[in-house]
C-alpha cells in the first residue's frame, strides 16, 4: 500500500479555517495518499464546498480522557510496550512540571490513542497549530518514532511560552509559518533557522473568481449612495470588532453606510448589545456564519471591506487574515490594521489602508474618507486586487509545501 500522510488538527471540519481544507484537497490532487486525525469534532453551522470534495479518512481522537475511558487505557496498555515510549513518557512528564494541567494530560493521553490508531502506512504525522494539536503530533511522534513537522500560524505560535515553541522546533523535522513576522520571531528561538520556512497560504483562485467590474457611485452623500460596509470574521476580542462599532458610532450622521458582520464567535451577543447601545442596530446587519458562495456574493455586493485586527492582552492575534485576500480578490478596497502579517498584503495607502490598533479616533477618520472618496476607494481596490493575484496565490505555497513533505517521507 502507498506511504500515508497524517495531517493533524485541533478540529474538522472547521469553517474558519478553509485555508486548511484547500491545502488538504490540494496535497491529495498533488498525489498524496492522506488521512486526518482530529482532536475534536466541531459543528459549524454552515460548511465549505471543498470539504465535499475531500476523499481523506478523518479519525476523531477522544476530545475529553474521561469521555472514553477504555479507549484510552487500551492505547497506553499497548503503547507502553513500544520503544520510544519511555522517551514520550519522560518528555510528557517533563512538561507537565512546567504546565500542570488538565489540559496537557488530556494530550498525552490523545497522542496515545492516535500513536495507537495510526494506520501501519503513515510515515509522517503533519500537524497544523502549534499549541494543543503539536503537543499531541510530538508526543505520538515520540512513541511512535514516526517523523512530524508543523504549520504554525497566529495565536499557536504568540500564547504559548518560548521554552515549549523551542523544543517542539527542535524535534520536528521542520516548520513551515504564514507571516514574515512568524519566521522571524521562530527563527530567533529555534536552534537551527533553516528549519522555518515562510508559506503563504494564499488563496485558489479557481475558487474565487474576479466579480464583474461595476464602478459604484456610493459616497455616503444620501440614502442612495449609501456605502455598504463589510466584515467577515468570529465574533472574538483579537478583531478589534468594538473599536469598529465605537468608529461607526461617531461618524457625522450626514454619512450614509450600512455594515454587514459575516461570522459566529462567542462575542457576538455582547457586540449586538453594544450596537443597540450605540443606536446603530438600524444600520447593521448580523448575519452569523455562512457557506463561502454566500460570502462571495456579499463581498461582491459591498464597497468597503473593513477588519480592526488587534493583538489581545494574552498575545492571541491574526496572522495573515485569508478573508483580506479574498474581499481583494473580488476588487474590494480593504481597510485594516497595521499588525502582525497585515501589512505583507497591504501597503498602506497604496493596495489598502492601514490604521493603528485600538485607535477609535484614527479608524473614524479613515471610514470618513474611504465611505467618501470613490476615486480612493478604487485605485486601493484595483491595486489590492493586482497584488492578491500576483503574490498570493495558493499553488506556490503547496509548491514549496510539496517539497518539504516529499523529502521528509522519503528520510522516514
Amino acid at each position: 500500500m502507498p506511504a500515508t500522510l497524517a495531517i493533524v488538527l485541533k478540529g474538522y471540519p472547521r469553517l474558519s479555517e478553509t485555508f486548511i481544507a484547500q491545502e488538504v484537497r490540494a496535497l491529495e490532487l498533488r498525489g498524496f495518499q492522506l488521512c486526518i486525525f482530529s482532536l475534536r469534532h466541531p459543528y459549524d453551522p454552515a460548511s465549505h464546498p471543498i470539504h465535499g470534495e475531500i476523499k481523506a479518512e478523518v479519525h476523531y481522537l477522544p476530545e475529553y480522557l474521561h469521555q472514553q475511558p477504555w479507549r484510552v487505557l487500551s492505547a497506553w496498555w499497548r503503547m507502553r510496550r513500544l520503544e520510544g515510549y519511555p522517551a514520550a513518557r519522560r518528555q510528557f512528564l517533563r512538561d507537565l512540571k512546567r504546565d500542570f494541567s488538565l489540559n496537557r494530560i488530556r494530550r498525552f493521553g490523545q497522542a496515545l490513542v492516535m500513536a495507537d490508531e495510526t494506520p501501519t502506512t503513515v510515515i509522517h504525522y503533519y500537524n497544523h497549530f502549534m499549541h494543543t494539536p503539536a503537543s499531541v503530533s510530538y508526543y505520538a511522534s515520540l512513541v511512535s518514532q514516526r517523523r512530524w513537522s508543523i504549520s504554525a500560524h497566529a495565536k499557536d505560535i504568540w500564547t504559548i511560552d518560548d521554552w515549549e515553541l523551542r523544543e517542539k522546533l527542535d524535534s520536528a523535522d521542520w516548520l513551515v509559518t504564514c507571516t514574515a513576522a512568524n519566521a522571524r520571531h521562530l527563527r530567533q528561538l529555534s536552534a537551527d533557522p533553516e528549519k522555518v520556512t515562510l508559506l503563504y497560504h494564499g488563496l485558489d483562485f479557481a475558487r474565487f473568481d474576479a466579480k464583474t467590474a461595476v464602478t459604484s457611485e456610493a459616497d455616503g452623500s444620501s440614502p442612495e449612495k449609501s456605502v455598504q460596509l463589510i466584515s467577515v470574521g468570529r465574533a472574538v476580542d483579537k478583531k478589534g470588532y468594538v473599536y469598529l462599532l465605537e468608529a461607526l458610532a461617531s461618524l457625522p450622521q450626514e454619512l450614509h453606510w450600512k455594515f454587514t458582520h459575516i461570522g459566529g464567535g462567542e462575542l457576538l451577543g455582547e457586540l449586538q448589545q453594544l450596537a443597540g447601545q450605540l443606536k446603530l442596530q438600524d444600520r447593521i446587519d448580523w448575519l452569523g456564519a455562512l457557506a463561502q458562495a454566500e460570502v462571495l456574493q456579499h463581498y461582491r455586493r459591498a464597497d468597503l471591506f473593513v477588519l480592526p485586527s488587534k493583538i489581545s492582552d494574552d498575545g492571541d492575534r491574526d496572522g495573515l487574515p485569508n478573508v483580506l485576500m479574498e474581499a481583494q480578490s473580488q476588487g474590494l478596497a480593504c481597510l485594516s490594521t497595521n499588525i502582525s502579517g497585515i501589512p505583507e498584503l497591504i501597503d498602506h495607502a497604496e493596495t489598502g489602508w492601514l490604521v493603528e490598533q485600538k485607535d477609535t479616533a484614527q479608524l473614524a477618520g479613515a471610514l470618513r474618507l474611504l465611505i467618501s472618496d470613490i476615486g480612493l476607494r478604487q485605485r486601493l481596490a484595483s491595486a489590492g486586487f493586482d497584488k492578491v493575484r500576483r503574490d498570493f496565490s495558493m499553488e506556490k505555497g503547496i509548491d514549496t509545501l510539496v517539497v518539504r513533505l516529499q523529502q521528509s517521507m522519503e528520510q522516514s
